[in-house]
């Protein structure tokens, strides 16, 4: 099994909606598309909610892990991989569509649970990050 794992982004609609609506930035689309195509199940990685199923019902929030401090973070993680062993997630392949500062403590949990993690995004900045995206999705 592939699971892909969806950071959340700042800019949100105004109202409650199923958390795969919720984000509406260009590169939560398409980060969200990518995933649906490349992996058999997908979550998003919420600053508020840890780890969030696509379609569980979720109101806006102003929460980041951005600016939060190393321990808020790793508290964070600890939420996350929790969360991750509930639902005893696990498989061929994690693919985890996020920065640094959401993935930092989860990696090697995850590399735990999956025969193989990627960030296939590693390393780019913002604008490519949305051309990888671009390219991979056809358009």
């Amino acid at each position: 099994m592939r699971v892909a794992f969806v950071s959340c982004v700042k800019t949100k609609s105004k109202t409650p909606e199923l958390a795969e609506h919720l984000y509406i930035s260009p590169w939560f689309r398409m980060a969200r598309e990518w995933a649906r195509r490349n992996a058999d199940r997908w979550f998003i990685l919420s600053a508020e909610h840890g780890l969030t199923d696509p379609r569980k019902l979720i109101a806006p929030y102003d929460t980041t892990l951005n600016w939060a401090r190393l321990a808020e973070r790793e508290a964070w993680s600890v939420r996350v991989i929790r969360q991750i062993a509930e639902l005893d997630l696990r498989g061929d392949r994690a693919i985890v569509l996020a920065g640094q500062n959401y993935r930092e403590f989860l990696m090697k949990p995850l590399i735990m649970r999956f025969e193989r993690v990627i960030v296939p995004m590693e390393g780019l900045m913002m604008g490519q990050q949305l051309s990888w995206m671009k390219n991979e999705l056809g358009g």
